[in-house]
């Protein structure tokens, strides 16, 4: 049986209500989504972000209507978990500085060197969106169109953040 076929298996029977099977699907899926919430929210709160997370994808997993899409619908629950941190991270620190960037640059794809990408995650260099697209594509090696699902946006919304964190990554070696 291949990968996805055993998890899928997994995932059907702990939604059947074998504990055992629960607890081997979140421990399988727990590495995967700990490197990309920490590449999202810093080590500090990926443990609590992570946490939150796997609670969430145990008390949804009977709403899954189709096992072999677990990782992407865990990725998603994931990313939601992640994002309501940030947003509340930012909220705490607008209430205290009182400012708010948004930015948004295009630029064409192209795949960057594996520490190139790793300098760029690691550094603030990226808006949390960006991070988001550049860990699930180039580290998870998802498709753009199951990062635009995983992410529930556009696939040009997935096209443009890709764009801007290559423009960021270029530009951070420029300045090296």
């Amino acid at each position: 049986m291949r990968g996805i076929e055993q998890e899928a298996a997994r995932v059907i029977q702990a939604q059947c209500g074998d504990r055992a099977a629960l607890e081997q699907v979140l421990r399988h899926v727990q590495p995967p989504l700990h490197r990309y919430i920490v590449r999202l929210v810093g080590r500090t709160a990926a443990d609590d972000v992570l946490q939150d997370a796997l609670i969430a994808i145990a008390r949804r997993l009977s709403w899954l209507e189709n096992p072999v899409l677990f990782r992407a619908w865990a990725y998603r629950i994931a990313s939601r978990a992640a994002f309501a941190h940030l947003r509340k991270e930012r909220r705490h620190a607008r209430e205290e500085t009182g400012e708010d960037v948004l930015e948004a640059l295009v630029a064409p794809a192209a795949r960057p060197s594996d520490e190139g990408l790793r300098a760029l995650l690691d550094s603030a260099a990226l808006s949390p969106a960006s991070r988001a697209v550049l860990i699930l594509h180039f580290q998870e090696d998802m498709p753009l169109a199951e990062v635009a699902a995983v992410l529930e946006i556009p696939v040009g919304t997935v096209k443009s953040r890709l764009a801007y964190g290559l423009t960021a990554l270029r530009r951070h070696f420029a300045d090296k």
